[in-house]
Parts: structure tokens; sequence; C-alpha cells
């Protein structure tokens, strides 16, 4: 693809199939449509020249091909007649574009969809990842996400699932939805399962999605709010790594190799996340992240205060994982008892979870208890199915415990 078709595809896919979608009805012939206008332009581009608006241009070429293969095709004789009135539609302004891209986010994050298939949805269809990219973030093969994608569309059209913006009474649940699947992006980008330790290409999608979340949202604080977790998080990706790829804990990363440019943008994301009062638990935790990016050291940083901010997260989304967070912030702040004690409520509910092991392990070694500290490491060993970081917990074993670490 020539160079400013494929600048052009990483802006616009996702704003073309949204309107298409909106047009057509049907996500499958937006995306084909989509598709077949990337490749005219592909071809014409070169030798003609860029148009003034690529946008509406690859829209109008989109649809004329829609009604091209409505009247070749049977099954879409019946939208014959809708699809050429859409043709007919004025250049749409950017509100109606904007209003069609927010309710294509909302159609694939739709709870009637498991949390895999809303994953898989808006990394094709919002963000245009290719299904190959996507198969990598899931560990399947390309013909196996192909063919989750097919029956996820059909389920989407055999329960009527809408492609709309949910009313003001049922906004704040779906957002919920909406805001998880791009956490859940980002996550796997920020400590990707398919290998790699760092999934850039993840991480910056799920930035890019929060952000236009914001844009399309911005009276909605928890979109700010997780914009900015997402900014003061993705500042530690250039510390994250050592020289020989090897993960890289907070309490070691050279801060100085932090983005001081996503720490800014996390600041500004996050006054505007505060300023209409309604803090909620995106907001708490960008929180948290800026009391990371704000100590210069991790021994100057201010546990008492993470702790306090996981303590009210805590009432807001009460989980095992929040409590275990508090309990390391604990830790650090005040001492190994400290956090043992808030540990053993929830160690049956995170038997299966590594952190939780090796939270447990440090916390045992510091307090001096070295035989239950290595039955935890290597529990931690057990729990855990990545390499890479069964190699840093064996290395904190060795530092903590001495020797090995096996």
């Amino acid at each position: 693809m020539p160079a400013g078709v494929a600048e052009v595809f990483g802006t616009q896919w996702p704003r073309v199939v949204a309107t298409l979608r909106a047009d057509l009805g049907d996500l499958d012939l937006a995306e084909d449509a989509a598709q077949h206008a990337f490749a005219t332009a592909a071809e014409r581009w070169p030798v003609v020249g860029m148009p003034d608006s690529p946008g509406a241009w690859l829209v109008t070429v989109a649809r004329r091909w829609a009604i091209d293969q409505a009247r070749r095709d049977l099954r879409w004789a019946r939208r014959v007649d809708d699809v050429r009135a859409a043709l007919e539609l004025p250049q749409r302004d950017r509100g109606a574009i904007a209003d069609d891209l927010l309710a294509m986010i909302f159609g694939c994050c739709h709870r009637a969809l498991d949390e895999s298939a809303r994953i898989a949805l808006t990394l094709r269809y919002v963000v245009g990842l290719p299904t190959a990219d996507i198969a990598k973030s899931f560990l399947v093969a390309e013909a196996t996400m192909a063919k989750r994608l097919v029956r996820t569309k059909k389920k989407i059209a055999a329960a009527n699932i809408p492609f709309e913006v949910p009313g003001r009474e049922h906004l704040a649940d779906s957002l919920h939805d909406v805001l998880k699947v791009v956490y859940v992006v980002f996550t796997q980008g920020h400590a990707s399962p398919t290998g790699e330790l760092i999934r850039g290409d993840l991480c910056d999608e799920a930035r890019w999605l929060a952000g236009t979340l914001c844009d399309l949202m911005p009276d909605e604080p928890e979109t700010w709010g997780l914009a900015a977790l997402l900014a003061f998080t993705d500042a530690r990706r250039p510390a994250r790594l050592d020289a020989d790829g090897e993960i890289v804990l907070l309490s070691d990363q050279d801060r100085s190799l932090w983005s001081a440019h996503a720490i800014a943008d996390g600041r500004r994301l996050f006054q505007r996340a505060l300023r209409s009062r309604r803090v909620g638990p995106y907001a708490l935790q960008a929180a948290i992240a800026a009391a990371h990016a704000d100590a210069p050291t991790f021994e100057d940083t201010d546990w008492a205060t993470i702790r306090r901010l996981y303590a009210v997260l805590g009432t807001l989304e009460p989980s095992p994982v929040v409590t275990l967070n508090e309990a390391v912030a604990a830790f650090l702040g005040e001492g190994g008892d400290a956090g043992l004690a808030m540990l053993e409520p929830v160690a049956s509910d995170l038997e299966q979870y590594h952190y939780f092991h090796l939270a447990r392990a440090d916390m045992l070694a510091q307090t001096g208890r070295a035989d239950a500290a290595r039955e935890a490491f290597d529990r931690a060993l057990a729990t855990c199915d990545s390499e890479p970081e069964r190699r840093a917990i064996r290395r904190v074993a060795a530092e903590r415990l001495g020797g090995s670490g096996d």
C-alpha cells in the first residue's frame, strides 16, 4: 500500500467503516465496501493525486461499490433502494461521523458478546487491525480468528444486537463495558501473552481508543480517567526491559527513561477527569499511577497515599486483586507484617495468581521467614505460564534468599 494511502488508512478506516455500517445497515457489507475503496485508492491516488477530502472520497467510492454489489447479489436485492438512497445523501458533517464511530464502538463492545469477542471486534472494526495481528494477540491461527469473527458477526445479526449509543439511563453500564475492553487491549500489549514481552502496537491502539472516547464523550469523566491511566502506565514502557530484553521490575527501573511526554499527557488528562468531581475507578487508578510518576525514585514513593487510594478503589470495585495491591502498598510503606495480614483473607481467591505468591514471598522474606518465602516463590513459579516472568521470579528469589533462587 502506498505511503499516503497507508497513512489515510490508519486515520480513516474506523470512521469509514462506521459511516458505511450506519448507512448500509450491515457490518460485513460495510467492511467489504471499505476494503474496496482503499484498494481503489491504492491504485488511483499515486496516479491522479490524493483528493482534498480523502474520507469523503472513500465513503463515496464504497457506497457506489455497495450499490453494484446489491444489484449483482440477490442477498442484497431488498436493500438496493436503501443503499441507493444512502448514495444520494449529502456528505455527512463531522458530528454525524463521530456519532457513527461511537455507535460502532458500543456495538462491538455490547455485553451480549463474550469478552474475547468484544476485544476482537474492536480491534478489527474500530482500530482496523488485520485479522492476522488480532490472531497473534489471542495466540491462535489467522484462519481460526477469521472464523471467530464470522461467528460473532452471525451472532450479532441473529440477536439483532444494536449498533447505537445507549440512552442516558443505560449509558453508565454500557460505557463501563466499553472502557473495560479498551483497558484489556492495553494490558494485552503491556503484558503481552504472545511471547513478546511488550506489544507496543496494542498499547498505542488502546491509547488511541481511549483518546477517541474522550473526544466523542467529553462529559464522561471515566473516559478521561482511563486515558490518563494508560498514559501514566505507558510512560514506563522504555524502562520495562533491559538491554537483553529481560523484565525490569518497577523498583529497579531507570526513571530517566520514562517518557516525560506521556507523563505530561497523563497529568493533563487526569486534571480533565477531576473537573466533574465524579471520581470513578479509572480516575482512582490514574491517581495511583500519578503517584508513581511523581516519585523521583522508588524509595521516594508515597506508599501511604497509594494505600489509601487502593482502599477507596476497593469500596467502589471490591476485588481480591485490589486488596492484593493495597497489601503491597502496606508492605512497602509499613513492613512485611502489615502486608501479610491483609493477604490472608484473599489467599484462597488468588491461589492460582502468581503475583499473589510473589508478593507474599517478598513479604515473608523481609520478615525473616526464609523457608516459607522459598515455598511461596516456588508456588509463584508453578502458577506462572510466562517464561520471561519465571526468569524474573527466579532473580527476585535469588536476591531475597541468596543463592540461585531455585
